[in-house]
């Protein structure tokens, strides 16, 4: 395959681009090093199989499309792969593009757009923007932007049905006073809060985003106060669902939504019409088995008239699309979430793209003086752009929280989130290393030897000056907090235990950009076990073992656990099964119920689905999640994954403490300098 794969390289008369048999050598080379998924190659030949004369330059598309979908983008830009080509396969991050074959800039070296355009035009596997709508070939061409033409459908329905939404409704003269009272306490100046619900009670569609602390639950709480009290008043209460992406998610708004309630100052009927149940989008919507489908669409929408969405910049294309299709057309959607965190790991970065104008603001006149007069709050301080009704429609339904409760002046992880987010790569060098944050360090690392990173995984890092424990900790609570083997299986002793282990445990988190290599998901998982069976803390001769701290990676509805939750195995007292029996000992694995705040589900290993251990854990798998003392493990090389998104989003994990940890200088600068780059089409401008 090499000297053919040579040939390919150095011959000008074998242009793979001239035909499509020629071509397939070569994406399979591609794939061969990694550089395409078997799924990219099964679809470019799946295309020549069906319309044998499909011409090379549309199955090269076909494979980077299939491939650029499954890095997140909606769908393949072409100006933007002709300017750099190689961007469009997963190559070597540093260059070293071992191969002796072609790459895609040498590939496309002399291929225009107009040439690339009109190929693709005249292929029989590509419908263009005339055709597509009755049309049904594989690829759809608008513009010159290539989709699958699933994607084209889900971006066109998201557009669609939120431009249905965006015209203001009217609002009650009452809702001035009704904003007073609900915020009568507030001391910011503007209160983004208040002017959020403002915007959001005039609207059938808005956003409200904000980044950590910024009191996004809060907000949705209060104005959920807003439009459910006059529809009690009325007897005709609002019903309203709360969902998130994920069980952790949902767990955590669960936790934090239901104590906010009572504190309302509302009466006693309105707080018993708000839910605090929050679950996920797809027991919402109701998933099928092995079916990308839903119980609830648009033939059979689900019966409510608000849907109040958390962490939405976990929700992908595909996911949005499902949403508005099921949601009637009378009901409110409200969608939350911090636009500058990771986006969806599947395609698509729905909130990012909607959020693109949120720092501006971009109010039109007339939408200011409105919320200068129902909110009473000046927005002249504020600095924001004018906007235009039609050309920043979805900007009139979008408000920004920017004030941190969490994270002020005084805050390490707030000063340096706030610099990553800039693409400040020197900034957060230095704030990390100049030590005027107690909050925030950094540690380089020699190696997977380095005594330094087995001091901070077990806790015994003399530079922890707040005081946070590592991994050890948990199982001393395990080990120490035991109840007696004389405690009955029914005493509540076991769920306090098996409660004050998971709390612990909740403390601390080690947190990794990628799966594999020195200081991947996978390594770092089996060194932190190690040491801990080194230090006599763990004794795991099996893949079951007492201390074994898992996370869930499928949801499972009838155990009622979701990908995200984390559970512990603890070796606890069961009940005899049969009258006159002994108890016994059995080995479980406790999960938290509603974040923590419920009790504590005992559930059988063996019963469990898709889990992993969970020392260590990806940033992906950490949205939604908070922890007293975040770490960041940084890979020994750059890699396209490490973006300033991933690192802000480690960054705002923690809530007392943040840790870098980083084996070779420059991967982090890199890391920071880097925003991602989700190719789509969704804009919503006139």
């Amino acid at each position: 395959m090499n000297d053919q794969l040579d040939l390919l390289g150095s011959a000008p008369d074998d242009d793979p681009l001239a035909d499509s048999q020629t071509l397939l050598p070569l994406l399979h080379a591609w794939q061969g090093n990694g550089w395409l998924r078997a799924l990219d190659m099964a679809f470019a030949g799946f295309l020549l199989e069906q319309v044998p004369d499909t011409p090379a330059s549309a199955l090269l598309a076909a494979a980077l499309v299939s491939h650029q979908l499954g890095h997140g983008h909606v769908c393949l830009d072409l100006p933007t792969t002709l300017q750099a080509p190689d961007f469009a396969l997963s190559l070597p991050p540093e260059g070293d593009a071992a191969g002796s074959f072609m790459l895609p800039s040498q590939l496309l070296a002399g291929l225009s757009l107009e040439q690339w355009q009109q190929q693709l035009e005249q292929s029989q596997v590509v419908d263009t923007a005339v055709a597509a709508q009755q049309g049904s070939r594989p690829l759809v061409l608008i513009g010159s932007r290539l989709y699958l033409r699933r994607y084209w459908q889900y971006e066109r329905q998201v557009v669609e049905g939120l431009r249905a939404r965006l015209q203001p409704m009217p609002v009650s003269d009452d809702l001035p006073s009704r904003l007073q009272a609900l915020f009568a306490d507030s001391q910011q100046h503007p209160d983004w809060q208040r002017i959020a619900c403002a915007l959001a009670a005039r609207g059938r569609f808005s956003i409200i985003t904000g980044g950590p602390g910024t009191g996004k639950t809060t907000t949705v709480v209060r104005l959920l106060a807003l439009l459910q009290t006059p529809a009690v008043e009325l007897g005709q209460a609002l019903r309203i669902r709360l969902a998130a992406p994920t069980g952790k998610a949902a767990a955590r708004l669960t936790e934090s939504i239901g104590k906010q309630v009572g504190q309302l100052p509302v009466d006693d009927a309105v707080k018993d019409a708000i839910p605090t149940e929050v679950g996920t989008l797809h027991r919402l919507l109701g998933s099928l088995p092995n079916s990308r489908h839903f119980r609830h669409h648009a033939g059979n929408p689900l019966a409510l008239d608000v849907l109040v969405v958390d962490e939405a910049s976990m929700i992908d294309l595909e996911m949005m699309a499902r949403v508005l299709d099921a949601l009637p057309p009378g009901a409110r959607l409200i969608m939350l979430g911090d636009k500058d965190q990771l986006a969806s790991v599947e395609a698509g970065a729905v909130l990012g793209d909607l959020c693109r104008d949120a720092d501006a603001g971009y109010y039109s006149e007339q939408t200011r003086d409105w919320l200068e007069q129902v909110s009473g709050q000046s927005l002249a301080a504020a600095q924001l752009h004018l906007g235009d009704d039609r050309q920043h429609a979805l900007a009139q339904q979008t408000a920004m929280l920017r004030h941190s409760h969490r994270f002020g002046a005084d805050s390490g992880i707030g000063e340096l989130a706030r610099a990553v987010n800039r693409c400040a790569a020197e900034q957060a060098r230095e704030l990390l290393t100049r030590g005027h944050f107690t909050d925030i360090r950094n540690q380089r690392l020699s190696g997977p030897s380095d005594p330094g990173f087995a001091a901070l995984a077990l806790g015994s890092d003399s530079n922890n000056d707040a005081g946070l424990p590592g991994y050890a900790a948990y199982l001393q609570v395990l080990d120490q907090q035991r109840p007696a083997s004389s405690t009955a299986a029914l005493d509540p002793l076991w769920q306090d235990w098996a409660r004050a282990v998971l709390k612990t445990f909740d403390r601390f988190q080690l947190l990794c950009a990628v799966r594999r290599g020195e200081w991947g998901v996978e390594a770092v998982n089996q060194r932190v076990a190690a040491l801990l069976q080194r230090r006599g803390l763990l004794r795991s001769e099996q893949l079951w073992y007492e201390g074994r701290p898992v996370l869930v990676t499928r949801n499972d509805y009838s155990l009622g656990l979701m990908n995200g939750d984390i559970g512990i195995a603890l070796r606890i007292r069961e009940p005899a099964l049969i009258a006159g029996q002994a108890e016994t000992d059995a080995l479980r694995v406790a999960f938290a119920r509603n974040g923590g705040s419920g009790n504590i589900r005992f559930v059988l290993p063996s019963r469990l689905p898709e889990v992993e251990t969970v020392f260590a854990m990806t940033v992906h798998k950490s949205q939604g999640s908070e922890f007293e003392h975040a770490v960041l493990v940084l890979p020994e090389a750059r890699n396209p994954v490490l973006t300033k998104e991933l690192v802000y989003t480690a960054i705002t994990r923690a809530s007392r403490q943040f840790t870098l940890l980083e084996s070779r200088p420059g991967v982090f600068e890199a890391a920071v300098q880097t925003p991602v780059r989700r190719i789509s089409g969704l804009d919503l401008g006139s």
